[in-house]
């Protein structure tokens, strides 16, 4: 018979950081909360999500009794200070590609389970971070994260990872809640660029910055480019302002290795010029949300990152891509951020492009001409 020890211990020697468990019911205040939002969740069961579905563990595995769910810290280590504030913490060890790290981890767990007779599945539409505080391992913040209440220094720095199976365990003490302090005054609402935080635990994820990098249909609108600054693919403001992060950010961390080793790769020029081999290769295995037929989208982001530093040392690169770049999109990043830049060179740079008879390239082009006029 397997017991609840016999679990935890392995889920340990495995390495993850805490486990707790809940029963296979269904998630009625989570279908509540997505019908009575549905128009901002649509374009996830576009791409293949259905979260409305996820609600219910039954329609994921019949049979389903209980939720294991497991406590993974995405941020043991540091990152190299090029890769920060440009990807998001929890992308900079993804290993659903390579499949070289927390994957073979947690298909050990579940063959743990199947040796001793429990069929899992480990849903990716499930509420994880709500099947999390409903094993009792943590509540919530007003910017919509879970927050560890055992481990991490109780920090938001955590993956919940929710595994059904067709065994029932006894479940464990719910903390459902938002765990924030009086004092905190809603930093992370009053910081989040774009104004995707609405509200505590209340957000539209089409104004996300992790929406509008790696999601959002073609050109990023104007409103969202300078607020977006230097974040590429996903972002961390709302966890970096938290005071409830700021015990685990505080203390020194030794530098991840294996990020390290790559950093090289996602430098912004790099990023900018790249062909398709480069980012098949190079990126696409580590931040997987972007296919291959969508290397546009990582250059157009490239180009607005570039154009938010300010910096005149990406003028010949920005021009480059505005004249050479394959999709048009990029090539009207570029001018929008050749405008931001300004400067002599950013001119003429706008002044002999080749719009064309593209219409959103010479509005562009207009548009940031004008910009290096002011």
């Amino acid at each position: 018979m397997l017991s609840k020890e016999m679990v935890i211990e392995r889920a340990r020697e495995l390495g993850f950081d805490d486990i707790g468990f809940t029963g296979a019911e269904r998630f009625e205040a989570q279908d509540e909360v997505l019908q009575s939002r549905r128009e901002g969740y649509t374009w996830l069961q576009n791409v293949g999500v259905d979260l409305f579905e996820g609600t219910d563990p039954k329609t994921i595995l019949p049979g389903a009794r209980s939720i294991i769910v497991l406590i993974e810290n995405y941020c043991r280590e540091a990152f190299p200070a090029s890769m920060v504030g440009k990807f998001g913490r929890c992308y900079l060890d993804d290993d659903r590609i390579t499949q070289d790290g927390l994957t073979q981890r947690l298909k050990a767990f579940r063959a743990f389970l199947r040796e001793h007779g429990v069929a899992s599945k480990l849903p990716f539409h499930l509420p994880h971070r709500l099947a999390a505080a409903r094993a009792g391992l943590g509540d919530f913040g007003k910017n919509c994260l879970f927050y560890s209440n055992r481990v991490a220094r109780h920090s938001s720095w955590v993956l919940p990872l929710a595994v059904v199976v067709d065994y029932e365990f006894a479940p464990d003490e719910p903390t459902l809640g938002i765990g924030c302090p009086e004092w905190c005054r809603n930093a992370c609402i009053a910081a989040c660029p774009t104004g995707a935080l609405e509200g505590p635990r209340k957000i539209d994820p089409r104004k996300c910055i992790s929406f509008l990098t790696y999601h959002g249909e073609g050109l990023t609108p104007v409103e969202f480019r300078e607020p977006m600054g230097t974040w590429l693919y996903g972002c961390d403001r709302c966890q970096d302002v938290c005071p409830r992060n700021h015990a685990w950010m505080a203390q020194e961390l030794p530098v991840s290795e294996r990020v390290s080793a790559m950093a090289a790769d996602f430098d912004l020029a790099q990023l900018l010029q790249m062909d398709a081999d480069y980012f098949a290769t190079r990126i696409w295995p580590h931040m997987f949300y972007t296919p291959p037929t969508d290397r546009w989208r990582w250059q157009m982001n490239a180009a607005r990152a570039m154009g938010n530093t300010r910096d005149r040392r990406y003028v010949p690169d920005l021009t480059r891509a505005l004249r050479e770049a394959e999709d048009e999109r990029v090539r009207a990043m570029a001018a929008w951020a050749l405008g931001r830049i300004g400067g002599a060179d950013a001119r003429a740079a706008l002044e002999s492009a080749s719009c064309g008879n593209s219409e959103m390239l010479q509005t562009e082009v207009t548009q940031a001409l004008a910009a290096c006029s002011g």
